[in-house]
């Protein structure tokens, strides 16, 4: 683990542990936050984002559709290289509703830290840029009823088929096992209004 996170329970914590670890994506301290679909990680994410007051990509933006495939080679080609080397990233948003990628491309600073949300968001091949790997866990049926009520009862094949796809990319990686921190996704939000509940 490249931060002193072991007992951080809330986010603002965790990002002070995040901001007092050495970056290793050029200046800026990269965090992914990888998990199942329907666990919970958008809403992790974009609190610990706020928390770091650092920008956040989404995955879901730079799949090609319904596959995990290429995603990681695209961002770390069109943001990860150039933050390390000190210079901003961008990359070019999915439009799910066309099924294509948009001509404009999004921008990504150079920051003190990065947030990247999303299935596969932790692959080994990010490690030498990565300063915490967070896992976010829920059950499967809770995943799938999260995800259909989101996009519509009508992609449940589509679900199940990404349910096997992300499994299959799970186990290569390891991924659960790498994370540094696993957090619990369908647990209730604790008392304090900044918290989380760890995993472990």
């Amino acid at each position: 683990m490249q931060v002193t996170a072991a007992d951080a329970d809330t986010f603002g914590a965790l990002a002070a542990s995040v901001l007092a670890a050495p970056p290793r994506l050029g200046t800026t301290r990269l965090v992914c936050v990888d998990g199942p679909a329907g666990s919970g990680k958008t809403t992790f994410g974009g609190r610990l984002a706020a928390a770091l007051a650092a920008p956040l990509v989404h995955m879901d933006d730079v799949y090609a559709g319904w596959t995990m495939t290429g995603a990681t080679d695209r961002l770390a080609e069109g943001v990860l290289l150039p933050l390390s080397a000190g210079r901003p990233g961008a990359y070019r948003r999915y439009d799910w509703a066309r099924a294509a990628f948009v001509p404009e491309p999004t921008a990504v600073p150079v920051a003190d830290a990065l947030v990247v949300e999303g299935c596969g968001s932790a692959p080994r091949v990010w490690d030498r840029f990565t300063t915490l790997r967070v896992w976010v866990e829920a059950p499967a049926a809770l995943r799938l009823r999260r995800g259909l009520q989101r996009d519509g009862a009508e992609l449940r094949a589509e679900w199940l088929r990404w349910q096997e796809e992300e499994a299959a990319v799970f186990a290569a990686e390891d991924t659960r096992a790498r994370a540094d921190l696993r957090v619990d996704g369908a647990a209730p939000v604790p008392d304090a209004e900044d918290g989380f509940t760890r995993l472990d």
